[in-house]
């Protein structure tokens, strides 16, 4: 399944399901090749990763004058040097960590923090992805544009004029944009959903008409993807792991393979309950429009001559395919029947003159 870049297409194809496997490789390639495995067979039509060096990603000094660690980091045992430093994807990985995912017929992309990592996964992956605190980087977005590929935009703790710039920095070299919510907590705490404002997907296909609308989501389970997905995304990225009580800055909110395969499972099953937006008549809803409907039948037995008045009538279901309805009194109502009529039967435009 390809990721859908045309906005025009993409509300009739099927949701597109990136598993971020970020740092729960927990420093094992063994690891990060297995659960590559483990998000294929669960439904992920690809594997994601991150790629960044701690010297060019974060300060330890920054960090260290802010004098505590804010959010999802007050939990974190080490400086957020020392975390980012352990969970660096080594970039010797790569073309194996792509071969498996090859072997498992699903795409391989990271999100590369390094313009220098930026021209090395160029000519190795089929779109780039921007994380949410680099919207604001311009170099960066510029860098990946600049390649033509197809580029995901999360805009998490951005507000509408920071991703209207990034946008259009994008924009201005016309290439495709899948323009993601997110909302960048990273705690997994359940009040969250009171922050991931999904109504804000209405608002992106407003503003941006040619972005494929997607979700970047952190929070617990798959009801958040749900909406989305109701809402026009078409493209969703959630952490993937193993086993959620597992130590590491991703596990905690991730989910595991049996959850993510519920998830994409209930995405299908939504995506075919919303249809294509044609009010019809449905297949399976002939013999209910029959059963279900009202038509006139006569009050009681009458001779050919009578004039009908409507209080000769009562509407009554079923209403067959020849029956004459409410909307269509006017049509029979003071006309007179040239055949004897009995009680209960049903009125039809034959009976008349």
């Amino acid at each position: 399944m390809n990721l859908p870049i045309d906005a025009s297409l993409a509300i009739n194809q099927p949701t597109y399901f990136i598993a971020d496997i970020a740092a729960n490789h927990d420093g094992s390639l063994n690891r990060a090749l297995h659960l590559i495995k483990l998000a294929a067979d669960s439904g992920a039509n690809a594997a994601k990763f991150q790629n960044f060096r701690a010297e060019t990603i974060v300060s330890r000094r920054g960090f260290n004058d802010l004098g505590k660690k804010l959010t999802h980091q007050a939990n974190w045992e080490k400086d957020v040097f020392d975390v980012y430093d352990a969970a660096a994807l080594p970039i010797e990985w790569t073309e194996k960590l792509m071969a498996e995912c090859v072997k498992n017929k699903i795409d391989y992309f990271t999100a590369p923090y390094d313009l220098e990592y930026v021209d090395y996964f160029s000519g190795k992956m089929p779109f780039f992805k921007i994380g949410s605190g680099d919207i604001t980087w311009k170099q960066s977005i510029e860098r990946m544009a600049s390649f033509g590929k197809p580029i995901l935009l999360a805009t998490g703790a951005s507000d509408l004029e920071e991703v209207q710039e990034a946008v259009k920095v994008i924009d201005s070299y016309k290439v495709p944009l899948i323009l993601m919510q997110c909302n960048t907590n990273y705690t997994g705490e359940e009040d969250n959903f009171d922050f991931i404002n999904l109504k804000v997907l209405e608002t992106f296909k407003s503003k941006f008409p040619n972005a494929v609308l997607g979700l970047s989501d952190h929070s617990q389970g798959y009801v958040a993807v749900l909406g989305a997905v109701a809402l026009g995304a078409r493209a969703v990225e959630k952490h993937f792991t193993d086993d959620t009580n597992r130590v590491g800055p991703d596990h905690g909110f991730s989910l595991d393979p049996k959850m993510w395969r519920e998830m994409v499972d209930a995405t299908r099953i939504l995506e075919r309950a919303l249809g294509d937006g044609v009010k019809r008549i449905e297949k399976n809803e002939v013999e209910a429009r029959i059963v279900q409907r009202r038509a006139y039948r006569y009050l009681r037995d009458f001779e050919a001559g009578h004039l009908i008045l409507e209080s000769d009538l009562i509407p009554l279901r079923p209403c067959p395919p020849d029956g004459i309805t409410t909307f269509e009194l006017e049509s029979i109502i003071n006309r007179t029947i040239t055949k004897s009529v009995e009680h209960d039967q049903l009125v039809r435009v034959q009976d008349f003159d």
